[in-house]
């Protein structure tokens, strides 16, 4: 029932334990044990919404930074990506395969602050051996959400 209760909580955080119960055929206490249960193990990390701040006037800068490192002796690459993933632009850090190791997702304000943190914080860290920076130019889907219009595209054209 974990599962269950996970995959529901991840695609609408505000399901409340009543709601889940129904879902799952569980009980209301059963479900909220699961998921204290979950939270103290860190199973569950954070609730999240997702805003379109765009919308609200309040527009923001996305993107994403290819990073090739050196790996370290004994430590690998986690050294150099715990550093870059403390600092509060950095939303999202990966090790990945290919040709660069780290994908980082930066937010900012604007394209030059994001691009003076790169320069300033990310390249000059020992063991960057590069950087690659993508701005994203349009988001339409994220977290799994369509953001722009799409479902409203679904349908096809009836063509007589």
């Amino acid at each position: 029932m974990l599962k269950e209760v996970l995959k529901i909580l991840e695609d609408d955080a505000r399901t409340t334990p009543e709601q889940i119960a129904t879902m799952t055929g569980g009980s209301e206490d059963e479900v909220k044990k699961i998921i204290k249960k979950a939270e103290e193990e860190q199973v569950i990390f954070k609730y999240k919404t997702l805003v379109d701040w765009d919308k609200v006037g309040d527009e923001h800068v996305w993107s994403l930074i290819e990073v090739r490192i050196a790996p370290q002796r004994d430590v690998g690459f986690d050294s150099i990506a715990e550093r870059i993933y403390r600092f509060p632009q950095a939303r999202t850090v990966y090790l990945v395969s290919g040709t660069y190791d780290l994908a980082v997702i930066i937010l900012g304000k604007t394209m030059n602050e994001i691009a003076d943190f790169v320069t300033k914080k990310i390249a000059p860290i020992e063991g960057v051996q590069g950087t690659t920076t993508h701005f994203l130019l349009k988001r339409y889907k994220e977290d799994g959400e369509i953001l722009e219009g799409g479902e409203d595209n679904k349908r096809q054209p009836v063509v007589l």
